[in-house]
């Protein structure tokens, strides 16, 4: 084992006891000070009183002293490997009297001097440059250690003395590199552990004594073991093992990368199947060397599982049927042979005892196990990460497995075609990962029918389909990373309690999901294409009903994909109206607010007599539209006056006092019977003269109108005047409404033309009479020649 890898290996085991320490202390106030590759080369003095948990590894720091801690009353965890301390006076912690693990590790200590600490649970000094164990006569008192790192290039059985009494949960030992020169074999008998780790001098020939036989180990690792060169070399680690039987308590053990030859592989094998062990670990292997033939002694064995993972031969040709006979014909309950690149693996020759099976992460293809009947016993099968292609053949071979529950055939490039053979899984299957190949939806149509959990994500698959056949034992379905566009019923999953459907191709889930599912317990269905929409708010209402332990990765997996506006929002955070969302409720709010704006113009045109206005407005540009359309130099000629006013006797007041001074201020000529009548002349002449000498004919209409003989005379010779000039010369005034019954029947004309013509109504409002004169002005307005208005003087 090379300096790297061991600290590789070593940070595992750091990482695993911290997690463990902050699981224990995730219940309290906890502070965590992290402070690990910064480049320190002392103990900074700004750390918070609070500190519970401080990690200060990977820098170069070279001492440690009493001032640097002293404030930090509340330490209970407290790394520095990866330093440069050399010397360490353990009394520096007096302090801290809640420290309950020092991780010391990988430094470059040499020595150190005692102080008792009563609380200490992990303690690790291995990694570093002692001569002795550096174990004091203090270390005795330590009652609640746990773990125990150590490392030294001599072995003392005196050493070990001091901890003798103490039942240490683990103890890991590194010896130095001069290890060995000066070795005493029972230097560990006196050590009381139930875990015992020795990491050999990495890159040396076994030629070691040490006897690693403690009575009271339950679990041996031995790390860095090498025997190739040396002839002697796999005879010393051979007589290694042998003493291991008689530790009848040993049921665990485990040998962490070796480089040795295929003999002594297999001479090892050999050797542990006739101990007391019960679970053998091998990892990380090297093997050289040629190979030979000998049976192997199955007989009287306490082990039940061997483990061999990432093995190498660096032999090209070496006899792998006798390998593969070795391991398939082993009377043990579980087995795994990983990343090994075995390409094939032989059938029991009888009915196998295996109950385990995992071959993941090798060459394996779809011949392996085929027509193999012996079997029958095995529950779980991993064949994870090879080369296998065809599902068809992945079905004939576990057909014959009757007792096979748990299957694990993912990481390949499985294929399913319908029409290639037939799909009869083996009765017993609950539980299938198909997860990473490049299944599409067909692979619905042949799933084991008794399945209670199946794994296919990431594949091909595009949609479930819905004629697929009712799976209704399925309680787990994880079809995450595939193109699935809609979110699965449980039409045909009626017992579906888990599904994961994250990262797909969702857009819009359908709001009636938990209502089709209602066994669901776990939904992930995060890190979808969301379409923020109104057809979304459904499925966002039904999420936000159920408790988190239902939606898992609820909210912050589930991100609005589209529109561009909503893009990043997360669906909590989605709000759209009920309005847009509701066609019929946009259609009455619209009528109903139309209605209203409709009724309010109303009341409001009502109350400021806007119709009137109108009338006037349209009256006016009426006026002035036909005044234009006759020419300017007919109408100045004969003219003398701008208008001729008929009215009675009685609303004489409301024409002198109202209508002649609003009329006549701007210059406009109005002819009046009481100073523009000519003397001498009939009243019917005078009357024909001034309107046929004015520009318009103006008739202030009241119930005193009609009752006036003259006026009738006027409005009839007006009229007669209207058709035979064919111009508009006529402007009525309604001083005061006149009923039409009020009406004689002798003003026919005057019925006619209220019926037929706009009049002006005068208005009661004095805000109106402003506008009322104004429009009036504009309908008589016209320039008069200067030769017309002279006339008009001399005869006046």
């Amino acid at each position: 084992m090379t300096k790297e890898n061991l600290s590789i290996f070593h940070f595992a085991i750091i990482f695993i006891l911290i997690l463990e320490i902050r699981i224990q202390l995730s219940e309290e106030s906890e502070v965590l000070v992290d402070r690990s590759k910064t480049g320190l080369t002392h103990v900074p003095k700004d750390l918070s009183l609070e500190t519970t948990i401080l990690d200060l590894s990977q820098n170069s720091i070279s001492e440690l002293q009493t001032s640097d801690i002293l404030s930090l009353s509340k330490l209970r965890v407290f790394i520095i490997s990866h330093n440069r301390i050399q010397y360490l006076d353990v009394s520096v912690f007096k302090f801290n009297q809640e420290l309950e693990y020092l991780d010391l590790s990988h430094n470059k200590l040499e020595k150190i001097s005692c102080h008792p600490m009563l609380n200490l649970k992990h303690l690790d000094h291995s990694f570093n440059a002692f001569d002795a164990l550096p174990i004091c006569q203090e270390f005795g008192s330590m009652f609640q250690l746990e773990f125990l790192g150590l490392s030294a290039t001599q072995l003392q059985k005196s050493s070990v003395l001091p901890i003798a009494h103490l039942h240490i949960g683990k103890v890991l030992l590194v010896l130095g590199d001069s290890y060995g020169e000066r070795e005493d074999p029972e230097s560990l008998q006196d050590l009381n552990t139930q875990s015992l780790h020795i990491v050999y001098p990495p890159g040396k020939e076994f030629h070691f004594m040490l006897d690693v036989s403690v009575s009271t180990a339950v679990n041996l690792e031995l790390s860095s073991i090498r025997c190739v060169l040396d002839a002697n070399g796999c005879h010393h680690f051979q007589n290694v093992l042998l003493k291991l039987q008689k530790n009848s308590k040993l049921s665990n053990l485990t040998l962490n990368n070796i480089e040795t030859t295929w003999n002594s592989f297999i001479t090892t094998l050999q050797f542990v199947w006739h101990t007391s062990i019960e679970y053998f670990s091998i990892s990380s292997v090297k093997l050289q060397g040629q190979l030979d033939f000998r049976d192997f002694d199955y007989s009287d064995t306490s082990l039940k599982a061997l483990s061999l993972h990432q093995a190498v031969s660096e032999v090209f040709s070496f006899p792998q049927s006798y390998i593969y006979k070795i391991f398939s014909n082993m009377n043990i309950q579980y087995l795994t042979v990983s990343a090994t690149h075995m390409v094939h693996m032989l059938c029991p020759s009888q009915i196998s005892p295996f109950l385990y099976l995992d071959f993941s992460n090798n060459a394996l293809t779809d011949m392996v196990f085929k027509n193999c009947a012996n079997l029958a016993n095995l529950n779980t099968l991993s064949l994870q990460m090879n080369r296998l292609k065809e599902l068809v053949n992945v079905i004939h071979m576990t057909k014959e497995m009757q007792s096979l529950q748990q299957l694990d055939v993912s990481q390949n490039t499985l294929r399913y075609d319908e029409n290639e053979g037939s799909c009869t899984w083996t009765g017993s299957l609950l539980s299938l990962n198909l997860s990473s190949n490049i299944l599409t939806d067909s692979v619905f149509r042949c799933l084991p029918p008794r399945i209670k959990v199946l794994d296919l994500h990431n594949n091909r698959i595009r949609s479930i389909p819905k004629d697929v056949a009712h799976l209704e034992a399925l309680q787990e379905l994880n079809v995450a990373s595939n193109s699935l566009a809609h979110l699965p019923g449980c039409g045909s999953f009626s017992s579906l309690s888990i599904l994961i459907i994250d990262y797909n191709s969702i857009s819009n889930p359908s709001a009636d999901f938990f209502q089709s599912c209602q066994k669901i317990r776990s939904l992930k269905a995060g890190n979808n294409p969301f379409q923020c929409t109104c057809e979304l708010r459904g499925f966002i209402q039904s999420l936000g009903q159920v408790s988190s332990d239902v939606a898992e990765s609820w909210p912050d997996s589930y991100e609005c994909e589209y529109p561009e506006s909503y893009k990043g929002t997360l669906l909590k955070d989605f709000r759209v109206s009920e309005l847009s969302c509701n066609t019929a409720l946009l259609i009455v709010t619209i009528g109903v607010t139309g209605l209203a704006l409709a009724l309010t113009m109303t009341g409001l045109c009502v109350y400021f007599d806007l119709p009137w206005y109108l009338r006037m407005l349209c009256q006016w540009t009426q006026t002035r539209r036909r005044a234009r359309n006759v020419p300017l130099e007919e109408l100045q000629r004969t003219l003398q006056f701008h208008a001729f006013i008929s009215y009675s006797g009685h609303d004489s007041a409301w024409v002198k006092n109202e209508l002649l001074p609003n009329v006549e201020k701007e210059g406009i000529k109005i002819c009046l019977h009481e100073r523009n009548f000519v003397p001498g002349k009939s009243i019917m002449e005078n009357i024909i003269n001034c309107i046929e000498k004015s520009y318009k004919s103006i008739f202030v209409l009241s119930p005193n109108f009609v009752q006036s003989e003259w006026c009738h005379y006027e409005l009839y010779f007006a009229h007669h005047n209207l058709f035979h000039e064919g111009s508009d010369n006529l402007i009525l005034i309604l001083l005061d409404s006149i009923p039409q019954y009020s009406i004689p029947s002798s003003y026919h004309k005057l019925k006619a033309l209220m019926a037929q013509r706009t009049y002006l109504e005068w208005p009661k409002e004095k805000s109106k009479h402003g506008l009322f004169w104004a429009n009036l002005r504009a309908s008589i307005n016209i320039k008069l020649m200067e030769k017309a208005e002279e006339i008009s003087y001399t005869q006046i």
